[in-house]
């Protein structure tokens, strides 16, 4: 028996590998690359445990929310770590303050589709809990979900 039991996945390494919330196994995203065309375009359901990935219409309009804290803190760690390396000051002479500014901005834009794709996954995550024992629980369907109203906009 201990060789059929698969390896815990932690929440962190679930999330940043684009991992189903509720099993940790199936992926969410159907492009593994965050840089191709479409990459943010998701699976319906979980390929292994059936759960759907689009809770209710407007479902992932919170992500704008969770993108924007997540590019905050990336700003605010590169400034951290400017001001630690470089020892920025500020004074009318010291223009590294721009240096950093431009770095950072340009660093943010590079990351900006994984940070989207990260934004969903853990926005789905807080809505969807982990189940280990997801085999034995049936989905419980979400309740606000019309199926004809799907993709009506």
């Amino acid at each position: 028996m201990p060789g059929d039991a698969k390896k815990k996945r932690f929440y962190l390494s679930g999330m940043l590998t684009g991992r189903c919330p509720r099993c940790r196994e199936g992926k969410v995203f159907l492009k593994s690359n965050a840089y191709e065309k479409n990459s943010t375009l998701m699976h319906e359901k979980c390929s292994v445990c059936g759960q759907p990935t689009e809770i209710e219409v407007g479902f992932y309009y919170g992500t704008g929310y969770v993108s924007y804290a997540l590019s905050i803190a990336l700003l605010v760690a590169t400034f951290v770590a400017w001001k630690v390396l470089i020892g920025v000051t500020f004074s009318i002479d010291d223009n590294r303050i721009f240096y950093w500014m431009g770095c950072s901005f340009t660093l943010l834009f590079i990351l900006q589709p994984i940070l989207m794709r990260l934004s969903r996954v853990l926005w789905l995550s807080w809505f969807v809990s982990y189940d280990p024992q997801w085999k034995e629980h049936p989905i419980e369907q979400p309740e606000r979900i019309v199926p004809e109203q799907m993709n009506n906009w």
